[in-house]
């Protein structure tokens, strides 16, 4: 079992930044591809990033790409999401989760089988 705590969200102005933190327990946390989602009311989960085991290989959705950056520190179990040039739409709660099933889509939540409680993200135009 693998157990995910999401911090850093709260509300910042367009243009800002924000940094989200997800610590994991477990022995095999360094083993696992890690994703953030993220989800607002009334819209289906969307991808947002992920980071394979050794940290070295990064995807980022299109929506973000160049605005936020995922990293891991595997000695500090902890994933990070660095969110710069904040804008409204990017208002949700944000996930972190660790990838159980073996899939070529990587964005599909449904191949995640450890989830955090959230984190609320808030911009304000």
């Amino acid at each position: 079992q693998v157990q995910l705590v999401e911090s850093g969200g709260g509300l910042v102005q367009a243009g800002g930044s924000l940094r989200l933190s997800c610590t994991a327990s477990g022995r095999t946390f360094s083993s696992y591809n890690m994703g953030w989602f993220r989800q607002a009311p009334g819209k289906e989960r969307e991808f947002v990033a992920r980071i394979n085991p050794a940290g070295y290989i990064t995807y980022h959705a299109d929506s973000v790409k160049g605005r936020f950056t995922v990293s891991r520190d595997n000695a500090k179990n902890t994933v990070t999401l660095q969110m710069n040039s904040l804008k409204p739409e990017d208002t949700a709660v944000y996930y972190c989760a660790a990838q159980t099933t073996y899939s070529d889509n990587y964005s599909d939540p449904s191949v995640y089988g450890y989830w955090g409680q959230g984190t609320q993200v808030t911009v304000s135009s």
